[in-house]
């Protein structure tokens, strides 16, 4: 009889305790979390570094806070060689990401597994729509004038190739698709440095395509389209355009009219992606503004005609 009263009351105790301590569960233990195995996936991180040797930015320094690049990783094959970048399909297909001092996609992404190196490919401005990335279509603005219609025609471009995964950020070599060409006014014959800061300037770059498709892949650059003429953006220094790149043919390639006289610099040039020109433009009067006439022949009065045979 004793022993049963023991027993019954041991299992008192034990339901007792076991309600005090799981009625609120204040003193449960938190679950250990499982520690990451070494298959999980690593999050994507990119950064970018421009060459600004050549740079055509506003800023004249880098990327600026709400700036939007495209993003596309293309996924190396089984053998390692590259795959062939597309419009859709790819690993990764123009992903959004936006610059503030760091770049943020607009959706976590993740590297495909550890050991599956990839290809990544970036254009700005972004775009949400891309159907040919070896053609996409750009233009710069005839008129750039406005330092907003300058900013819109800086197209940057970059690829890093065979990344491994890795937890680290991704740099992207970027670079500035389009030519940028710089003109500085310089007082010639008949002007002196207070007078032509004082003339009525116009400046005029012409002969020039303003229309391309960009090859995401490659990194190269066509013009397209009919030739028009640039208003450059003045500055500080002088004025500035965004070139598409390309060849224009020997002509009037720069005209400034100064108090509505035209001064025409006749040049050919090639233009090319990623470098900038300097033209310094003396301007100068023709014959310290002197008219010089030419008379007419003098008639002697002699016909020296003659029979053709």
């Amino acid at each position: 009889m004793k022993k049963k009263k023991l027993w019954i009351l041991l299992l008192t105790t034990v339901i007792l305790c076991s309600c005090s301590s799981g009625n609120d569960g204040a003193t449960d233990t938190p679950d250990t979390p499982t520690p990451p195995t070494a298959e999980e996936r690593l999050s994507i991180h990119i950064g970018t570094a421009v060459n600004d040797r050549e740079d055509t930015r506003v800023t004249d320094l880098a990327f600026e806070a709400g700036d939007q690049i495209g993003l596309y990783v293309a996924n190396r094959n089984s053998d390692g060689t590259p795959a062939t970048l597309k419009p859709t399909g790819n690993y990764v297909d123009n992903m959004r990401f936006t610059y503030d001092g760091t770049w943020t996609p607009d959706t976590p992404i993740y590297w495909a597994d550890n050991k599956t190196n990839a290809d990544f490919y970036i254009y700005y401005p972004y775009t949400t729509t891309v159907t040919d990335v070896k053609a996409m279509p750009f233009n710069v603005s005839a008129d750039q004038s406005s330092e907003a219609a300058y900013k819109a025609g800086d197209v940057i471009i970059g690829s890093k190739k065979n990344v491994s995964p890795t937890e680290s950020t991704v740099i992207i070599d970027a670079r500035h698709a389009m030519s940028q060409m710089l003109i500085e006014l310089a007082p010639g014959n008949g002007f002196t440095a207070e007078s032509l800061a004082e003339a009525d300037i116009n400046v005029r770059i012409n002969g020039i395509k303003t229309n391309a498709t960009i090859d995401l892949a490659a990194g190269t650059v066509a013009a397209t389209g009919e030739p028009t003429a640039i208003t450059p953006m003045k500055s500080d220094d002088g004025y500035k355009a965004l070139i598409v790149p390309q060849s224009v043919a020997d002509g009037n390639l720069l005209t400034v009219t100064a108090d509505g006289r035209e001064y025409n610099l006749k040049k050919g040039m090639t233009f090319e992606s990623g470098k900038r020109y300097r033209f310094t433009v003396t301007l100068s009067k023709t014959s310290d503004g002197v008219n010089v006439t030419i008379d007419q022949w003098e008639d002697d009065g002699t016909d020296y005609g003659g029979t053709a045979e």
